[in-house]
């Protein structure tokens, strides 16, 4: 009687088991498809195009400098007062470059709203306050005619090239 008992009882507990896990195997995934992709959910496995990669700029732009629209202003930042540029076409015959160069050159000069954007730095004076002190005094201190180098040559053949550049006359005597 025992054993049959034991079987009537687990009979039920493992079916109950089963499907138990089978409930849990059934969840849906968090993500269904590829396209089903919602606001905040994003497949991130795009390696880069490479150079196949052509959709994110416009290459007439690149081929043609004067393609570039010449009211783009920064949004960023608020400009103290409107600038436009100024540009001029570039010289189709390139014949005088450096004018060129020099001319937008000032236009950038001149352009309050092109970056770096500046401002004052005041810097202490050097070694004020420090236990250093001021670094020019390394230069001051000595000039090279105080400094006697003899020692070098007592240094031996290793040092005969370093003897000869600070051992001034005496040195090129010896050779």
């Amino acid at each position: 009687i025992f054993p049959s008992l034991s079987v009537l009882f687990l009979l039920p507990v493992t079916v109950v088991l089963f499907a138990a896990l089978r409930r849990q195997r059934k969840k849906e995934p968090l993500i269904i498809s590829k396209e089903d992709i919602r606001d905040n959910i994003v497949s991130y496995n795009d390696e880069g195009g490479g150079e196949e990669d052509t959709q994110a700029f416009d290459i007439g732009t690149l081929r043609n400098p004067e393609a570039i629209e010449d009211s783009k202003l920064r949004r960023d930042i608020v400009p103290e007062a409107l600038f436009l540029p100024r540009r001029t076409p570039a010289a189709r015959d390139n014949t005088d470059v450096r004018d060129f160069i020099n001319q937008r050159l000032k236009e950038n000069d001149t352009d309050p709203t092109a970056p770096p954007y500046d401002s004052l730095a005041t810097y202490a004076y050097e070694g004020t306050g420090s236990v250093a002190e001021s670094l020019s005094s390394l230069e001051s201190a000595t000039t090279d005619g105080d400094q006697d180098y003899d020692y070098l040559s007592d240094w031996g053949p290793r040092f005969k090239k370093l003897a000869d550049m600070y051992g001034g006359v005496d040195s090129d005597k010896d050779s």
